[in-house]
């Protein structure tokens, strides 16, 4: 891990030697970073946990208090709004079969994808399994049960299609005044 064109403010970061960082990444404080890949000149806000083997592309912005766990992979120029959580477990329970506690060898990590330059509102939920396409939206709130197309705006409980962005071609993307 190489901290040289990398910006990490306050007290309280907690990243594993395993964390791999990209140039120019900027963390805020109160963050737990193990096991992770961060790409080129992104921002990781406050109270934000990610976990091994997570996989977050260039030029996102993972905002505060958000969760991303093992199995989840964001590609390139995605937005994560404030307290969003990512689930990935299909059936979470505490014990097992015979009774036990479970352990991680107990439950199976089920890949979550978020394609490049999507969006996803603030407290928004994403289940196990789901893609979201490339330059899809997540309403914020919305509880993400099943995969969500490219250039598509979902918003609910459970996530519903609302409408997708027609004409979305290079020059509009990016454009907040695009949709």
């Amino acid at each position: 891990m190489d901290f040289d064109e990398t910006y990490c403010q306050a007290n309280f970061i907690r990243i594993s030697k395993d964390v791999k960082l990209g140039k120019n990444v900027k963390i805020f404080g109160f963050v737990n970073l193990y096991g992770c890949e961060i790409g080129d000149n992104t921002k990781i806000g406050a109270f934000v946990e990610i976990q091994k083997g997570v996989k977050i592309g260039s030029n996102c912005k993972i905002s505060s208090h958000t969760f991303i766990c093992e199995g989840v992979t964001i590609e390139d120029g995605v937005f994560i709004g404030h307290n969003v959580t990512f689930i990935n477990d299909l059936y979470p329970r505490a014990i097992n079969e015979r009774g036990e506690l479970q352990t991680e060898k107990d439950w199976k990590v089920v890949p979550t994808i978020v394609k490049r330059g999507a969006s996803i509102g603030s407290s928004a939920t994403i289940l196990a399994g789901v893609t979201i396409g490339e330059y899809a939206i997540v309403g914020a709130g919305a509880v993400v049960t099943k995969d969500v197309p490219p250039y598509t705006i979902v918003a609910g409980v459970p996530a519903r299609i609302l409408r997708t962005i027609k004409d979305f071609d290079d020059e509009k993307k990016g454009d907040p005044n695009a949709y």
